[in-house]
This record gives structure tokens, sequence and C-alpha cells, in this order.
């Protein structure tokens, strides 16, 4: 008796074990946030080794919209600007000439666990942690940590660090010291004398910063719309491209489905976009349409007799993870064919697709052809995942990008603001103390007088020509610099001056360790995310990080999968 009733303890906790690790593994690589926005110039690479400015083997590529981005990408910009959507309605806005690297996005105990590195260049993040999540992003001298909603803007460059909170509070992590901020607070950090914090005003808006706002309050008000037709408090990443480019019609037994606008009856799911090889996932589908994320990795497809195709948003709701699909469809193969058929949302891991008797869209040579082929008496076979070799990634290779220096040059004239892009012709001469034109091939350098202080200059030594954002060459009574980066094109300069001495020619600087993140979440007012899908609140933070030991030489935290995704199917 005694003997069975070990065996019986032993055989409940193995079962309680393994239920154990199965829910690990579902929470450790259930985060992907998407490329929500592009404009101009915009690269990513899903890996790289210590920096990714320098590392050669990268493999830097062009980033499409909807791009799914996973743990360990780094995402990159030159005359440009993007956008990142996370699940909870955060975004994330990228300037020209930024690097940032995705290190840690994680789930601790359901908790979504966000920590950023900005590597170079200009971010604004606008943050609504939930009860338990954490967002922090590290610059090149601190840590920047959501405390409640907030809008915080973040310039690392090879002179400085600077934050600026434009709404709500933040926590500046730095040597072990915690400093709070709050709206219209700022804090920088020179290079050239690293150990001293200031702690100011808020730079005045510009052109970026209106740009933010105005992609914040879209976004915000076509979700808080969508939400009429699907109620998803968990997730909301994506609803506002729905809402404003197509319809929602009742479909009995499903609720409220979604069709694109002016699509023909006989349109096909899969007309617009093409395919990605995730080194996790496999084939992936990247929908090229502003609306091209949700219908393609989540829900399912049904076929309407008075609409034609339309996606049923199911999956969504009170409870339980919303998982992750490199592609809403179903491979299949009869002798030599193969084909994909949308997913249908009752379909069930390797029995027949539901929607297979509405056609079948071949594939054939990495393309999935507009025209369906009807499905005979022959005997279709349902793939788990569709062959490495069916379709081939159609995003072309990119060059790395380029490192920007900006650098503060102490003289008896008073502080000079550079900034040295990838043409640049002007270069520092050491013995001479100042910056002189070195006769390279490159567009000429511009100089005007500041009428507001004849003691100051503006110079653009990457020859752009002079907006509302000069960089100021200071003069003896000069005492701001006006100008922040991040307009495509314009120069990068500094938010906060102060004596150091020149940085050409250095290597850049490496970025702070990201501190550990807090499972516990934030205390906020309860008040609910303006789009209506998530809410935030209370709860007191404790400590445990989700980070784990280093997988790679990047000092990534490790986790299964590699941060993307979950059961893709």
């Amino acid at each position: 008796m005694a003997h069975r009733l070990f065996l019986l303890i032993c055989a409940l906790a193995t079962f309680s074990l393994g239920l154990s690790s199965n829910a690990v593994a579902d929470n450790s690589h259930a985060r992907i946030v998407r490329l929500s926005l592009v404009q101009g110039d915009v690269r990513f690479a899903p890996s790289f080794r210590d920096d990714p400015l320098t590392d050669a083997k990268a493999g830097w590529q062009a980033a499409p919209l909807n791009l799914p981005i996973r743990q360990g990408y780094v995402v990159a910009t030159d005359n440009g600007r993007a956008e990142i959507e996370f699940e909870n309605g955060a975004m994330m806005f990228l300037g020209a000439n930024t690097v940032v690297e995705f290190y840690d996005l994680s789930l601790n105990d359901g908790n979504r666990i966000t920590r950023l590195v900005l590597r170079q260049g200009t971010s604004t993040v606008y943050v609504n942690p939930a009860n338990g999540d954490y967002f922090s992003v590290t610059g090149g001298d601190f840590t920047v940590e959501a405390a409640s909603r907030t809008t915080f803007r973040l310039d690392n460059f090879d002179d400085g660090s600077t934050v600026n909170i434009e709404r709500g509070r933040a926590n500046v992590l730095r040597d072990k010291k915690t400093t709070p901020l709050d709206k219209g607070q700022s804090l920088s950090v020179h290079a050239g004398d690293s150990a001293e914090e200031v702690i100011g005003r808020a730079a005045d808006l510009d052109d970026f910063d209106r740009w933010v706002s105005g992609r914040v309050d879209s976004v915000a008000t076509a979700t808080n719309y969508s939400s009429q037709y699907v109620n998803s408090p968990n997730y909301s990443s994506g609803f506002a491209g729905l809402y404003t480019y197509g319809s929602w019609f009742p479909m009995g037994g499903y609720g409220y489905c979604w069709r694109p606008f002016g699509m023909s009856f006989g349109w096909s799911p899969f007309s617009y976009g093409g395919w990605y090889q995730d080194p996790f996932f496999g084939n992936t589908f990247i929908g090229s349409a502003p609306w091209g994320w949700l219908p393609y990795h989540y829900g399912g497809w049904i076929f309407s007799p008075a609409y034609g195709w339309v996606w049923a948003p199911t999956g969504f709701g009170f409870g339980g993870p919303v998982y992750y699909r490199p592609a809403t469809a179903v491979w299949v193969r009869n002798g030599g064919t193969l084909g994909i058929v949308p997913l249908h949302p009752g379909d069930k891991p390797g029995k027949t697709a539901q929607n297979l008797n509405q056609g079948i869209f071949p594939v054939q040579n990495s393309q999935v052809a507009h025209s369906t082929m009807v499905a005979g008496k022959e005997k279709w076979s349902v793939l788990k995942t569709g062959p490495a070799e069916a379709v081939s990634t159609n995003l072309a290779a990119s060059a790395p990008p380029a490192r920007v220096s900006r650098t503060i040059v102490a003289g008896a004239a008073g502080n000079r603001v550079v900034t040295l892009g990838r043409d640049s012709s002007i270069s520092y001469d050491p013995r001479e103390h100042r910056y002189v034109n070195n006769g390279n091939a490159a567009p000429s350098s511009t100089v005007l007088k500041n009428t507001s202080n004849p003691g100051a200059e503006v110079l653009h030594a990457s020859g752009t020509q002079p907006g509302n954002n000069p960089a100021v060459v200071q003069g003896p009574t000069s005492s701001r610099i006006p100008a922040r980066p991040g307009t495509p094109g314009s120069p990068a300069v500094p938010s906060a001056p102060g004596a150091a001495s020149a940085r050409v020619g250095a290597p850049p600087r490496a970025p702070a360790v990201p501190a550990p993140a807090h499972s516990g979440g934030s205390s906020a007012s309860g008040r609910s995310f303006p789009s209506g899908g998530t809410s935030w609140g209370g709860g007191s933070r404790s400590s445990g990080g989700s980070a784990g030991s280093s997988a790679r030489s990047s000092g990534h935290p490790s986790s299964s999968g590699g941060g993307g995704g979950a059961h893709p199917h």
C-alpha cells in the first residue's frame, strides 16, 4: 500500500512539473511586437554580437511595414522615421539616425517585461503599463523606467544622454541611484563629465515631438472605435488600422468580422504581402497593407456568400494569452502540388482544413497564386509547417546604419557643437584646435550668424540647410542650445551644453547595462487607456526580474524560442 501511495505521489509530481514546464515554455516566447510605421530608410538585423553598428555579420535587411519584431532584434533608421507598437498599446517612435535594440521581450507570470537599449539617436516612448507590466529604455548613461502612464523622450549620442518627461512620471536609474522625474523635467549626463547629472526644464517641443503626438492621438482614437466591435482588453496592437482601412460585418456564430475597403468579391486574403524566413517560426507572411498585421497573425478567415473572405477576430477577450501565428493559413500538399488554405477559426492541428472546399492557393516559385484551385476528390494532406524551400524571403539586403558622432568642443570662444555624419568633409585638427575641411568631396558646410545672439554662429557640418532646429555654435554670451535631433535630414544636437574635449574618432560609447526588471508593476490612478483596450493600475513593485543568464555575448537574457511568438497553430 505504501509503495502504491509513493508511486501515485511521484506520478502527480511528474504531472505537475510537466504542466509547470509547459506553462513556462508558453510564457517564455510569447512576446512579439510589430513595426507599425515606416517612413524613409529603415532597416533591421535579427541578431548581432556586441555592437550592431560594428558587427560586419549582423545581416542587415530593409525593414518592411508590419515586420514581426522579437527579442534580440535591432532596428535602425537613417534619414527616416519608424514606429513600433506593443501588445498593450505602448508605442516607440524613432527619429533619424537612431538604433534601438530589443534587449528583453518576455513574460513573467503573465506580466510583459520590456527592456530596450537606445544605442544611438532619438526616441520617444508612450507607455501605459498595466498592473505588473514593466517598461524601460536604456541609453548610454542611464535607464529610464516608466513609473505610470508616461511619454518621455530619450536622446543618446557620443556626447551624452538626455531624457525629457513630456507626460506622466518616470524614474532615471543610474549607478544604483534612482531619480524620479515629473512632467516638464529633464535630466542630462554629459560624456565629458559623467559624474554629474543636470536636472532642469524639458526643452520646447519640436517637429518630431509634434509628429509623435499626432500619431499617438490618431492611433488611440481609432483603437477606441474598434473596441465597439471587438472586446480586447489584453491586446490592442493593430486594431486602429482595421478601423481606418476596413468595415465590420455581423456574422452568425462569429460576432463581428472584418473586411478591407475596396476589395472585390473574388479578393484573395494573401494577395498583399510577402514572405519572411523567421529564424524560429520559418515561413512568416508579412502583410504589406497598413492593416496587414492582425489578419495575418491572429484570428481566422471565413468565406461569406455575401461578402467573400472576411477576417474573424477569434481568440481575443478576457483571460488567457493571445497566440501569435506566423501566418493565418494551413499548408496542404497533394503529391507534388503545394498550397495554402486560409485558416478557419475552428481548424485543429493536423485535421482537414475547413476552408479547403473554398479553394486552395497554389504556392509555386516562392509565390502564392492569386487564383484558387478547386479541391476535387484527391486527398490533400495537412502539413504542420510549410517547407522551408517553398517560399523565400523577399526582403532586400541593406548596409549597416551609419554611426553619427555628435561632439561638443571647448574653446576660448565657448562651446562648439558639431554633428559629423558619414559623408561629412569636416574634421577636427588637434594641432589647430579647430574644425577644418579635409578636402574630401562632401556637401559644403554652412555658417550663419545668429541674429538673436551676435556671439553665436550656426554650423551645419552635414551640408543640410538650416531649419527650425539649428545647431548653435556658442559664443561668450550664449547660454542655450534650443535644437534637438529627430527630424529626418536635420543635424543632431544636444539638449544640454557642457564643457568637454573633442571626441572625434573615439569609439562609440557602450550603452549602460539595462536595469533588472521588476515583476510587480507600478502604482497608477486606475484610469483607462484612451484606446479602450488596456487599463493601468495598482500594485507595488517587487524584486525578481525576468532576465536569465546571457545567451549571447551582447548580454541578452536567455529565453526559450528567442523571445518570439507562441503556438504557431
